[in-house]
C-alpha cells in the first residue's frame, strides 16, 4: 500500500485532467521518500542488511519492521539461526533470541519487511498537505492558491527544513517517529 496515491494526489488538488500525472507521479514519488526519512519505512516492502553486534538484542535499521524472513550467517562456520528462535519488537526493530541468549559469532544478514499496513490516516493527510505545499510554491497564484494563502502566512521555517516541509506536517508526523536505534 502506498502513502499517497496518484488519485489522492490529484484530488487534494482538484486536478480532473491528465495533464499533469507524469509531474505529479514524481512529487508522489518524492513524498514518500521525505515522509520515509522522518518516520522509517511507510510503504511495504523488504530490505537486507548486515547486522553486527553481541549481546542479546541486535537492530535493524528500519523500523517499525513487520517480520523476518531470514537470518543467515554471513562468515562460513557462523551460527545458523532459524527466524522462528528469534523475537522480532517491530516498532523498534529489535531482534532477541527466544532463548534468551546473546548472539555472538556474527555478523549475519537479515532480510525482513517494514513499513506500515496499513498507512495511518494521519500519514496520508500529512502526505497530501506536504504534496499541496509542494504544488502551491510551484504554481503559486496561477493555480488559485491551492489549499490557502501563500507560503509565508502560515509556515515558519524549521532548522535543516526550510519551508520545503511545512511545521503542520511536521507535528502530524511527530507521534510515528521511532526511537534511536540501538547499535
Amino acid at each position: 500500500m502506498a502513502l499517497l496515491t496518484l488519485a489522492e494526489a490529484k484530488a487534494q488538488l482538484d486536478i480532473t485532467t491528465t495533464t499533469h500525472d507524469t509531474e505529479l507521479q514524481a512529487y508522489v514519488d518524492a513524498i514518500d521518500e521525505v515522509i520515509e526519512g522522518i518516520i522509517g519505512p511507510v510503504t511495504v516492502r523488504e530490505f537486507t542488511e548486515q547486522v553486527d553486534g553481541r549481546g542479546p538484542t541486535l537492530s535493524l535499521l528500519r523500523a517499525p519492521a513487520i517480520s523476518l524472513t531470514s537470518f543467515t550467517p554471513v562468515l562460513d562456520g557462523g551460527p545458523t539461526l532459524d527466524v522462528a528462535q528469534l523475537h522480532l519488537n517491530g516498532a523498534l526493530g529489535e531482534v532477541r533470541r527466544k532463548d534468551g541468549a546473546c548472539f555472538i559469532g556474527g555478523p549475519w544478514m537479515a532480510v525482513y519487511q517494514a513499513g506500515r499496513a496499513p498507512v495511518s490516516p494521519t500519514i496520508n493527510i500529512s502526505g497530501r498537505i506536504l504534496l499541496q505545499h509542494w504544488w502551491r510554491t510551484q504554481y503559486g497564484a496561477a493555480r488559485g492558491n491551492v489549499g490557502g494563502a501563500d507560503d509565508f502566512d502560515v509556515n515558519e521555517p524549521v532548522a535543516g527544513w526550510g519551508y520545503a516541509i511545512p511545521n503542520r506536517v511536521l507535528q502530524l508526523l511527530e507521534p510515528f517517529k521511532t526511537g534511536p536505534g540501538v547499535a
